[in-house]
């Protein structure tokens, strides 16, 4: 129990640290890595939760492919190119003003927020395949049905959009 505690603190400041990182860092290239650091402490924090499922589905979807995408558009657009745009003071003020309302926003959300501890996590089975899938397609069938098609008609959408016309 107290190494998963100490687990828990190392992966949400890798995550937190990696997600500054992404922010503040001045290279494309570097901020995709450090997004992919944060995706693999994201999926540390699932196998904690005791969702290895979950865990692994992240891995593979976003540190796998949704960065390889990321990577190859950098690469593609070359952004690499030195220098930086210059922002006006009324963008940066907007930009100020509306962070600071996010950040209300967050504290007034996180204030009323009652956190209730489990009492021995390792008793959660929410996460496994079995559960998950039982859950899925008992509780959230039509949702999941609907999304299926939803993921259809775009994709038809897409073949359609990308399709030269042969007339």
């Amino acid at each position: 129990m107290i190494f998963s505690r100490y687990l828990f603190f190392i992966l949400s400041f890798i995550a937190i640290y990696a997600a500054l990182k992404v922010l503040i860092s001045k290279k494309p290239m570097h901020s995709v890595l450090y997004l992919t650091l944060a995706f693999f402490a994201i999926g540390g924090h699932y196998i904690l939760l005791n969702a290895q499922f979950l865990a692994v589905v992240h891995i593979i979807v976003y540190a796998g492919a949704i960065m390889v995408l990321f990577i190859y558009t950098v690469m593609l657009l070359n952004l690499n190119i030195q220098g930086e745009f210059p922002k006006s003071k009324l963008m940066k003020f907007a930009s100020a003003i509306a962070g600071g309302m996010w950040l209300m926003v967050l504290i007034a959300v996180f204030r009323t927020y009652d956190l209730k501890m489990v009492a021995d996590p390792a008793l959660n089975q929410i996460g496994l395949v079995k559960n998950l899938g039982k859950v899925l397609f008992d509780e959230y069938y039509l949702p999941f049905e609907l999304s299926s098609i939803l993921f259809l008609a775009a994709m038809v959408g897409a073949v359609m959009l990308g399709k030269k016309d042969i007339y």
